[in-house]
């Protein structure tokens, strides 16, 4: 990576001419135009309101580009030259749409208004530390044009995001996100928590190791979390039952597995055997209450047969490990 990577070499935009100014003015609109389209087609599947106030948000900036372009024309001739937000120490960056695109719905519609926000802010600032008449000029110009983009995505929100639609697409991306990460990601907690205690205990009690307690229940939690997510991930596509990325579920259901696991065998790195003992059984019962608090929450499971499924069964499976050790 050459030194422009860590942002050296780069132009300061007070170095910048009025032309070149401009030209960044229009190649960013560019950006943000394009940048509203994929947001568009990302949701028009599933939020057929949001992506068509991000189809006139696109259109917006796009007028906007035109009217930059005219103006540049008038001033400074046909030739636009070429410089890019990237090309320019300190301009606002934008997030990767694909970064963006995967958070969902809230996050998309928030990274829009932060869009916006942060274009007009630049170029107030900008206009405000400059000295020459006709920079100040074209720097407030294009924060008021900056204004004005934020006072159409408001509009386009009314217009295609009245209260039901938005209750609507609400729901329905808070159902996507139990179906894809925390439906997958609860069974990974529960399978984790629960389906290591025997073994780890089991070795824990029979031979008073803490060390060789660690491994067992180190082996025994990545294993799992493997196999739960490769299982997670093979056994729906998603396209019929709409559950998602089988790749996002099984990263979720392979992680909390793992961690599920982890939880009470990294105690056991404590020398003191008793102290690793009691220090994992308290763990063991912060984690069967988070399954409970997760299920009763997420997965509107009444919280007395939550607590009665997942408190007893871990209980059970505890005992045994304990029993088998021990004897």
């Amino acid at each position: 990576m050459g030194l422009e990577g860590f942002g050296f070499n780069r132009l300061r935009f007070r170095d910048l001419s009025e032309q070149e100014v401009l030209a960044l003015a229009i190649s960013s609109e560019e950006d943000d135009a394009r940048i509203y389209r994929s947001y568009a087609e990302r949701l028009r599947a599933d939020y057929q309101d949001s992506a068509a106030m991000f189809d006139e948000m696109a259109a917006e900036e796009d007028s906007h580009r035109q009217r930059l372009i005219e103006l540049h024309r008038a001033r400074f001739g046909e030739v636009i030259p070429l410089i890019r937000r990237e090309h320019v120490a300190g301009y606002f960056a934008r997030r990767p749409v694909w970064l963006v695109e995967n958070l969902g719905l809230d996050r998309i519609r928030d990274e829009a208004a932060a869009m916006e926000q942060d274009a007009e802010a630049f170029y107030l600032k900008a206009a405000a530390r400059t000295e020459d008449a006709a920079t100040r000029k074209l720097l407030g110009d294009l924060a008021r044009a900056e204004a004005s983009h934020r006072a159409s995505a408001d509009r386009a929100a009314e217009a295609h995001l009245d209260a039901d639609a938005r209750e609507t697409e609400d729901d329905r991306a808070h159902r996507q996100f139990v179906l894809t990460w925390v439906q997958p990601g609860l069974a990974g907690l529960m399978d984790g928590s629960v389906s290591t205690l025997a073994p780890i205990f089991a070795t824990a009690f029979a031979t008073q190791d803490t060390w060789t307690t660690f491994l067992v229940g180190l082996a025994a939690s990545v294993g799992a979390g493997i196999s739960m997510g490769f299982t997670e991930a093979a056994s729906d596509d998603g396209e019929l039952s709409g559950r998602g990325s089988p790749a996002k579920r099984g990263f979720a259901s392979g992680i909390m597995t793992t961690l599920g696991g982890l939880g009470h065998a990294l105690p056991y790195l404590i020398p003191d055997f008793w102290t690793a003992t009691i220090t994992a059984i308290i763990v063991v019962f912060v984690e069967l209450w988070a399954i409970v608090w997760i299920q009763n929450r997420f997965m509107d499971t009444p919280f007395l047969r939550a607590t009665f499924q997942v408190v007893l069964g871990g209980a059970l499976v505890f005992a045994a490990g304990a029993l088998i050790g021990g004897g």
